[in-house]
């Protein structure tokens, strides 16, 4: 007959043994966890043409490829941002062109592995033109067409935030950056119109549509502006006040991620 002392060892031994290996089970999930707090995933949405990556490139600190413009990413790109605290961003930057492998990357950051906030690119009708498919020479399209094309890729990627946020309590928050704002500086008031919510614009009633579909207190929206690269002091959008937009854009940023 096992004495009470040795059961009780036993006991023990089975409750520490317990313990750990459910301390075990959980550290991947707490390992997650404290991943997505210092760097929350950002997927960085848009039509092709209107700068998303260079725009990943200038928030996180990484320099653009030489003659950018002309290039269009067919695969989703990864760029991760760190600062010395041990915090920052990882972004996806999902291709702009309308196909499989598009598809695939919306999948991705709205169901496979969802995301925690969106940055959503657009230029206000200025988006760089591309060209068709076995031509060559630049692209043309009216600002009107890129406005219609810019309203039809939100329609696509809003669809996407709505059948998401309806299932899970990701993505918080959604920052329309209007981007390429040197070259309408002297509009950029009315084009953060157009983009806003209760705006009346063809793109405020998408927003309001979505906000009304993901709950319009769970999803905040953000309308901000900014451009990669200004100009001469003397120019409309000098590369001061393209760096003051851009700052104001990583200060968003941080207090939605909860950084500040």
């Amino acid at each position: 007959m096992q004495s009470p002392l040795r059961h009780g060892k036993a006991a023990l031994g089975t409750t520490l043994a317990g313990g750990a290996l459910a301390a075990l089970a959980q550290a991947p999930e707490r390992a997650s966890r404290l991943l997505r707090h210092r760097y929350p995933t950002v997927a960085v949405t848009g039509m092709t043409g209107v700068g998303k990556t260079r725009l990943a490139d200038r928030l996180s600190r990484r320099a653009s490829a030489e003659g950018g413009q002309d290039v269009g990413s067919a695969v989703m790109e990864r760029r991760t941002r760190r600062n010395a605290r041990l915090r920052g961003y990882r972004f996806r930057v999902v291709p702009g062109e309308n196909a499989a492998t598009r598809l695939g990357a919306l999948d991705e950051v709205f169901h496979d592995e969802p995301v925690d906030g969106v940055l959503h690119v657009v230029a206000n009708g200025h988006a760089t033109p591309r060209r068709t498919g076995g031509t060559s020479g630049a692209g043309v399209a009216t600002r009107e067409e890129q406005l219609a094309a810019e309203l039809e890729d939100w329609s696509i990627t809003a669809h996407r935030i709505a059948s998401m946020a309806v299932r899970r309590d990701r993505p918080t928050w959604l920052v329309v950056a209007v981007t390429k704002a040197d070259l309408f500086a002297d509009d950029v008031d009315a084009a953060v119109r157009y983009y806003s919510p209760g705006s009346g614009s063809p793109f405020g009633d998408k927003l309001d549509e979505l906000r009304a579909l993901a709950g319009g207190a769970r999803l905040s929206i953000d309308v901000l502006p900014v451009c990669a690269q200004g100009g001469g002091r003397k120019s409309a959008m000098p590369d001061k006040a393209c760096g003051d937009l851009l700052g104001r854009l990583e200060l968003r940023l941080a207090q939605l991620s909860g950084h500040v």
